[in-house]
């Protein structure tokens, strides 16, 4: 009896969870980050009215910056796991790819790859090489300026 491919539904769903859990951290870093703004103009617009000292308002400065920074490279880090993540499901999904059955008299058979072979064979021609006019006009130059 023939089968079809089967996609493994606890791995798919572990891949998609893990994709989730790491897109709600950037959104959770992107909220921190924005209460972080936040804080420091009401620090600011403190500093504005002059109940805070400017010395104050720098020192919160460069606490503010320093945390905007370690904001900014966590969301950064994410997004290169998410990267690695999508491509371990793209590489995944792309394993289920379906095979190709043929149905006839005798039954359900697996389609055999005589086909993939002939096009394979009719591809294999000779590639030309193609130069750019001014990768031609650099080599006339050097050959002028060798001969």
């Amino acid at each position: 009896m023939a089968k079809s491919k089967k996609m493994n539904e606890l791995r798919f769903a572990k891949l998609q969870k893990e994709l989730t859990a790491v897109g709600e951290d950037i959104l959770a870093k992107q909220d921190e980050k924005q209460a972080v703004m936040d804080d420091f103009d009401a620090e600011r617009a403190r500093y504005l009215k002059g109940r805070i000292s400017e010395d104050t308002l720098a020192s919160s400065a460069r606490k503010t910056n320093a945390e905007l920074l370690r904001l900014d490279k966590g969301i950064r880090n994410d997004i290169v796991k998410i990267s690695k993540i999508s491509a371990n499901i793209k590489k995944y999904v792309g394993m289920q790819a379906p095979k190709v059955f043929r149905a006839n008299v005798k039954g359900i058979k697996l389609a055999s790859s005589s086909r993939k072979k002939a096009k394979a064979k009719k591809t294999n021609k000779k590639k030309t090489v193609r130069v750019s006019k001014t990768q031609l006009a650099k080599e006339k130059a050097l050959d002028k300026k060798f001969s």
